[in-house]
């Protein structure tokens, strides 16, 4: 099965953002992880920026984080829409079509969260994220 989310980017800001549409939504509960709470090596600079938190409202499930310096942000393009895949040769279809004349951001990979995951903007500028859960 294969399931639809929305992922927000934001310069710094997220937290911020956050609790704004923690208001909007009614009190939606919000999971937050740090850039510093993970394996990946950081600088003083990334340490307290948003990694990766999320919320549903609703049906919807948002997902969010602070673009960390380095990775472009602009206003405008910061909604990205992300794949939750169950089936990992279906996973590797979507992928591959969605990415066809298009842009990779990064590459179907096993990450330290227990997916297989990838990035993408494909041929009409829309951003995509693919994620499959590995089985434990």
């Amino acid at each position: 099965m294969t399931s639809l989310g929305v992922y927000l980017n934001f310069p710094g800001t997220c937290e911020e953002a956050l609790n704004f549409y923690k208001t909007a939504f009614a009190g939606a509960d919000v999971t937050m992880q740090r850039f510093g709470e993970t394996p990946v090596e950081v600088t003083d600079e990334t340490r307290n920026l948003v990694m990766h938190a999320e919320f549903k409202a609703g049906d919807v499930h948002f997902m969010a984080s602070d673009c960390p310096p380095g990775m472009e942000f602009k206003l405008g393009t910061n909604v990205t829409l992300s794949l939750q895949v169950g089936d990992a040769d279906e996973q590797t279809r979507l992928f591959d079509t969605l990415s066809q004349a298009g842009n990779v951001g990064m590459p179907l990979q096993e990450t330290f969260w227990g997916a297989r995951f990838g990035m993408l903007t494909d041929r009409f500028g829309v951003n995509w994220m693919l994620n499959h859960e590995l089985k434990k």
